[in-house]
């Protein structure tokens, strides 16, 4: 395992619901010293409505200072410019950046630093900061988000993956897209908090009380809710089965109209819950849903939360990501409405204490512990 150096983290979000870079950090600050740097100069905002409370929310974190929020783990929210197609913007964006990061490791740095990014888009600070290794972490492809410029991320990317010393793959679309950038990519898919899901298994938790009404059947998705999940799935199987309840905890940004699918009496949104609380909710879910629509995004998608579902021992169903798929001795594939009721009908026939039993078990090797473990034996070889 990684020991006694410090960790200078390129990632966005800090205070979102945790995702792998939360799991993979949190792990690495018990023996190390990590700076996590919010970096949001990946795209250029947009005048919506979620894009300019997301900036007003980003600068009260910059005026904020660096904030110490673990015991050995910092997030620094940097002054920069979202402008990511401007190279002068691009040079005073190094400058503000090398100035603060500097300011910041000067008081907390112990030991070596190595850079390990999980944006695509920092290459222009490498070599500032006598960094051992640099480590670009790739769980997406950024090229394919809304709102970003593709050919612009895909630059930036190609520069990073040249100058890294290992990238770091979750899913063997984005291996296969990196190799020719970098020989030494390599895949090691997402982990689990295994048990902090199976908790919905082991223990007996009261049922929460946004949900104790909502009749059975059940059928719970968690996570964002972006313009990659299709509501439209859902929706239609909840008016052909009005007697089944669907029920969504996250967020919905601007891109995202809920309006005609509130108007369902059975289809729940019940907004961003505390990451402690989903075992409560897993517990009381007849299975959980991965209705993500597949495009050029989603087909380089491996969803932390197959496994979180898994770990919880829920059934899961799944439009046919190729990730997904490789777990579908254990997943429900549906391809459109008709097989997305026939496998909610098959869930709530054949509740199988055995088949509870499997999916956890298959969990129980692919912990983020397991993973960092990997990880750690990787960058180590590459010195």
């Amino acid at each position: 395992m990684i020991k006694n150096k410090t960790i200078l983290c390129f990632a966005s979000g800090y205070d979102a619901p945790p995702t792998g870079k939360h799991h993979i950090m949190h792990l690495l600050e018990k023996e190390n010293i990590v700076l996590w740097v919010n970096y949001h100069a990946s795209r250029t905002p947009s005048a919506s409505g979620s894009d300019l409370s997301y900036m007003v929310k980003k600068l009260f974190e910059i005026f904020k200072g660096v904030k110490k929020k673990r015991k050995n783990l910092y997030v620094l929210t940097p002054l920069v410019i979202p402008l990511p197609s401007s190279d002068l913007v691009k040079k005073i964006n190094r400058k503000l950046l090398i100035f603060q990061i500097k300011a910041v490791l000067k008081k907390i740095k112990k030991g070596p630093l190595q850079i390990w990014s999980f944006t695509p888009d920092i290459s222009y600070v490498l070599g500032s900061f006598n960094e051992e290794k640099v480590l670009y972490y790739c769980v997406d492809d950024h090229a394919a988000f809304s709102g970003y410029d593709k050919d612009q991320v895909l630059r930036d990317e190609k520069e990073l993956c040249e100058n890294s010393d290992l990238v770091l793959t979750t899913s063997t679309a984005l291996q296969k897209a990196k190799k020719s950038w970098n020989k030494n990519t390599v895949l090691v898919p997402h982990g689990v908090d295994f048990q902090h899901f199976n908790k919905a298994v082991t223990q007996d938790l009261p049922c929460p009380e946004e949900i104790k009404n909502i009749p059975s059947p059940k059928f719970g998705f968690f996570g964002l809710i972006r313009d990659w999940v299709d509501l439209d799935l859902v929706a239609s199987a909840a008016e052909k089965r009005p007697d089944w309840n669907f029920i969504f905890i996250g967020d919905a940004d601007s891109n995202v109209n809920l309006t005609k699918y509130k108007k369902f009496k059975n289809i729940y949104f019940l907004g961003r819950k505390k990451y402690e609380e989903l075992p409560f909710y897993c517990r009381y879910f007849d299975a959980g849903l991965i209705p993500f629509k597949v495009n050029e995004l989603t087909f380089a998608v491996n969803p932390i939360k197959l496994r979180e579902y898994l770990s919880a021992g829920l059934p899961v169903i799944s439009t046919p990501m190729p990730e997904v798929k490789l777990y579908e001795s254990l997943v429900y594939i549906v391809k459109n409405t008709e097989e997305f009721i026939v496998a909610c009908e098959e869930i709530l026939q054949n509740k199988d204490a055995k088949a509870l039993e499997k999916r956890c078990n298959a969990m129980k090797v692919e912990t983020w512990n397991q993973k960092l473990e990997i990880i750690s034996k990787k960058i180590s070889s590459s010195f």
